[in-house]
């Protein structure tokens, strides 16, 4: 599977265990530490912590190994490094303060997401 059709497979099965704010970047041309970065929140912990489960079990799936991950105990942000993609779940406040959405989106380079978020929360 094409690391793009993978990326919104990811996405799709996070909007599905209700993430909102999901983001999807290509990467690859401003940075070496990945290709794609899909970018969640979740409403408390313990849904951080669900859609941690989801990514794991989607790239598992689909044979892609999880290099390293971090903050999953915590659960207010999560990374999982899948070596070319990079999954950030955050709860709300994380997500407000850090901005990567800010930091990698440079205006071309959102994927179209195959769900209409605009109703959600």
């Amino acid at each position: 599977m094409q690391d793009q059709q993978l990326v919104l497979r990811l996405a799709q099965a996070l909007y599905d265990r209700k993430a909102y704010d999901i983001v999807v970047l290509k990467v690859s041309h401003l940075t070496v530490l990945c290709d794609y970065m899909v970018i969640a929140s979740g409403r408390n912990v313990n849904q951080v912590n669900a859609l941690a489960d989801t990514v794991d079990e989607v790239m598992a799936g689909s044979d892609v190994p999880l290099r390293r991950s971090e903050g999953i105990q915590e659960g207010r942000w999560a990374v999982l490094d899948y070596g070319h993609i990079l999954v950030h779940l955050f709860h709300r406040d994380e997500r407000l303060y850090y901005g990567l959405d800010r930091l990698w989106n440079d205006g071309t380079n959102a994927l179209e997401l195959p769900f209409d978020q605009s109703s959600a929360e």
